[in-house]
């Protein structure tokens, strides 16, 4: 019993740690700096240097070369000296060369949220499941406490057996010295030993009545709690599907009101899944420990019940031979004391 409610308390103790965590502030990934308009390169080349001379679209002809009858001679249009070129009214600017002046747009805050840590993710999808994930989150504790307190007995009970004392008390009473076999049966851990020195301590007024006394008792010690256990493998999926329901209403009582309707719909669903999951998981997690823990209880009382049925025939068979001595010895004395 300590060991439960010290493991109890601890599960407790973590779990209310991390529902009071808060979640850690986001950081906001460092921006990419600015490029300034200068920097950017413009599509339009007289753009670049607006003292370099401008030449008509016309075909280039290379210098030192006559030019051909009806080609196009390229004019060359060289500003004065010192004179600044404005650019001719109306003249509208590329696009092209305004995307590459404009400065680059901030980022989006959706796209500078950064993942939560694993702890707080929990903490989020308990808080969704809704006022139901309170009593799911109770009995989770409860089955958790159970299950390690049922492990750590049943690896108890695996050091505390010792079949080699068993077949010496066996040995013991084979030559008829019950004394030696209560000797060894006395002190020890193992729940067969414990029965048997019950029986040889008491086979005089009862012995099959202080053997089943002794085995119901170590039955009840191996099958504690498995009724608590057997209770939250059925108690878990009703808690889920209660949350199902309370989910379900919610997103049904918003459905009035167009504003708020798709985003109070799909949280009511959300929580009746989120629910439901957790009352799945808890009794699944459940119902393995429980099995194995039946079955291992089975085992042990099917121990208990050879080992009582053997004490009894071989005390029975001692009892016998001494009644049967006994009564070969009666007739002989009658006769030697025959006037």
């Amino acid at each position: 019993m300590k060991t439960s409610f010290i493991a109890s308390a601890c599960l407790l103790a973590l779990v209310l740690t991390l529902v009071a965590q808060s979640p850690p502030p986001a950081q906001n990934p460092p921006r990419a700096p600015a490029t300034s308009p200068g920097a950017q390169a413009p599509t339009n080349p007289a753009a670049v240097n607006p003292a370099a001379p401008m030449q008509s679209p016309a075909t280039n002809v290379l210098q030192g070369q006559p030019a051909m009858p009806g080609a196009s001679i390229p004019v060359t249009l060289s500003p004065a000296p010192g004179a600044a070129i404005s650019p001719a009214p109306g003249a509208a600017t590329s696009p092209a060369a305004a995307a590459a002046t404009s400065p680059a747009p901030a980022a989006s805050p959706a796209a500078e949220a950064q993942p939560t840590s694993a702890g707080n993710w929990l903490i989020d999808q308990f808080r969704k499941g809704g006022p139901i994930m309170w009593p799911i989150l109770i009995v989770s504790i409860i089955g958790l406490t159970v299950v390690i307190e049922r492990i750590l007995w049943w690896t108890g009970r695996w050091f505390r057996r010792d079949p080699k004392r068993i077949e010496k008390v066996f040995t013991a009473i084979e030559n008829h010295d019950v004394t030696e076999a209560s000797r060894l049966s006395r002190g020890s851990r193992d729940p067969v030993l414990r029965m048997m020195w019950n029986g040889l301590n008491h086979q005089h007024a009862s012995l099959q009545g202080a053997l089943q006394v002794a085995a119901g008792i170590e039955i009840k010690r191996a099958g504690r709690f498995l009724v608590v256990m057997d209770t939250l493998v059925t108690l878990a999926p009703l808690l889920g599907l209660l949350g199902t329901i309370t989910g379900l209403i919610r997103s049904f009582s918003f459905l009035g009101n167009e504003e708020l309707a798709v985003q109070a719909v799909t949280g009511g669903i959300a929580e009746a899944l989120i629910a439901t999951a957790c009352g799945l998981g808890i009794a699944i997690f459940a119902l393995i420990p429980f099995n194995f823990f039946t079955s291992r209880v089975s085992n042990l009382e099917f121990e208990l019940q050879t080992a009582a049925t053997n004490l009894e025939v071989m005390l029975g068979a001692q009892t016998a031979a001494r009644e049967m001595e006994f009564a070969g010895q009666a007739p002989t004395s009658g006769k030697g004391s025959s006037i």
